[in-house]
């Protein structure tokens, strides 16, 4: 279980921790480039992953407004003790 593949971020994703939810399917989060954006949970995500505070998920900023972003992946509890002991997230 241990040596399972983490998900990684791709070329538009950084890590984000969700700081507060905001309702209406929005997340504020502090994202590993040290900005704080509004994020986006897109409907093929409702109500199949559930978000909290302090999570680490992946988000993918908006190229025409940079405040803001679409949460595109949830890592599970473990998953971001890892990431935090290889040296991947520091949120």
């Amino acid at each position: 279980m241990d040596n399972e593949e983490l998900r990684l971020p791709g070329d538009d994703e950084v890590f984000a921790r969700v700081e507060q939810m905001q309702g209406a399917n929005r997340v504020a989060v502090q994202c590993a480039d040290g900005k704080h954006r509004t994020a986006r949970i897109p409907g093929r995500m409702q109500k199949r992953v559930w978000i909290r505070d302090d999570d680490i998920v992946l988000v993918e900023p908006w190229d025409w407004q940079d405040e803001k972003a679409d949460v595109t992946w949830r890592y599970d509890n473990r998953a971001a003790e890892r990431l935090r002991e290889e040296g991947h997230v520091s949120l």
